[in-house]
């Protein structure tokens, strides 16, 4: 593994706010005591993520209780704008509008509207700046207007925060969309945030060749495959209805332990715990720079303290102990492609667009065949029986 990055960057490991099941549901919610013990820094993990969004900004309120008293030049502080909670009207389980919503703005008051959102973020967390600021989430417009990142690109300029990025999302997905957005804007942008893991090889390893041209370093979360690789969710597991980890397929659970039982073998060779197995195994990818586990305290008798797996976290060798050859055999045994329907641009969909998928077009068609991507054979959904 690479030496320590400089203080600001992020570090190789981190941990979002989205963690403890405080906003968004995954296992038993924690307290306000462990949940801030949760997420405050050390030197093992310096690095915290949040995004205004969460808790309509009380997820920033609580990182900034968290990093009261701490040095500001020892930890790195990653925020995200984008979800529009200001004016916006919540959607159910869509959440709020991305603010590029024509119906809330036009072109020209984006750059209003990502200085208003970052300086009350920068409010709430109580910090002048941040280390970088991610846009949280785009929509089509997100990723393809000059307005979006010209004033992101303004925000940098003017100190609010060191260094800029994209996080697509929520869901899986937005390959080409990203890929597009690097080739337009990858001389403004410093990072990019994709769902990445032993589990999960597609899509996100499409991304990482054109972040590397682009120089662009990568942040992965999901890392931990809806827990699966704390070794502390196990077949039969009850996951409460509203659990965000309820929209994967039936049998995810049992179908994800048969293949990270196999790849067990490798990480006891390695001396490696299987979350460490993970974190590796992204970091053996270039450009991935930074894995963002989510910590969750699940319920049951089996369910390990939420404590003892950031423990794990911090405790990751800082040496790489996966050959090449581990990297490949663990892709092998994980392979998921063509496992799920995925968002942002897709040869899959047509009609009407829609705020986290919509219609191929030429441009698109471009990008693919620079990168040696066949839409219908790379990011098409693919039944069981055929994979």
């Amino acid at each position: 593994m690479s030496p320590s990055p400089p203080a600001l960057d992020p570090g190789p490991v981190a941990i979002g706010t989205w963690s403890g099941g405080r906003f968004m549901r995954f296992g038993e919610p924690l307290d306000d005591e462990r949940f801030i013990s949760l997420i405050t820094p050390d030197d093992s993990i310096r690095t915290l993520i949040t995004a205004d969004v969460y808790g309509t900004g009380e997820a920033d309120r609580m990182l900034g209780r968290a990093i009261a008293g701490c040095r500001r030049d020892r930890i790195c502080i990653v925020g995200a704008v984008g979800h529009d909670f200001y004016t916006g009207r919540r959607e159910g389980a869509k959440g709020f509008p991305r603010f590029t919503d024509p119906a809330l703005r036009d072109a020209s008051e984006y750059e209003g509207y990502l200085r208003m959102a970052t300086e009350r973020s920068l409010e709430r967390c109580g910090i002048d700046s941040f280390d970088l600021l991610l846009l949280h989430n785009p929509d089509r417009r997100g990723y393809e207007s000059e307005a979006v990142w010209d004033g992101m690109a303004a925000l940098r300029a003017d100190g609010l925060t060191r260094a800029i990025g994209v996080a697509p999302g929520p869901a899986n997905g937005f390959t080409l969309d990203l890929i597009d957005c690097l080739e337009r804007f990858g001389a403004l942008i410093d990072w990019a945030m994709i769902i990445l893991n032993p589990l999960e090889p597609w899509p996100g390893e499409l991304c990482l060749g054109a972040a590397s041209t682009a120089a662009v370093k990568v942040i992965t979360r999901v890392v931990d495959h809806g827990g699966l690789f704390f070794d502390d969710v196990l077949p039969g597991q009850e996951l409460d209805p509203h659990d965000h980890r309820s929209f994967r397929p039936a049998g995810w659970i049992e179908t994800g332990r048969d293949r990270l039982n196999a790849m067990r073998p490798i990480a006891e060779r390695a001396g490696l715990t299987m979350i460490q197995l993970a974190c590796q195994w992204n970091l053996a990818h270039p450009p991935v720079a930074c894995v963002v586990p989510t910590l969750i305290q699940e319920v049951g008798p089996s369910a390990r303290p939420v404590q003892d797996k950031r423990a794990e976290l911090a405790a990751l060798p800082s040496e790489m102990r996966l050959s090449s050859e581990d990297v490949k055999a663990i892709h092998f045994l994980g392979d998921n492609h063509g496992c799920m329907a995925l968002k942002g641009a897709s040869p899959e969909h047509s009609g009407e667009e829609k705020p986290d998928r919509w219609d191929m077009d030429e441009r698109l068609e471009g990008v693919a065949r620079r990168w040696g991507i066949e839409p219908d054979r790379d990011l098409a959904h693919v039944a069981l029986a055929d994979r």
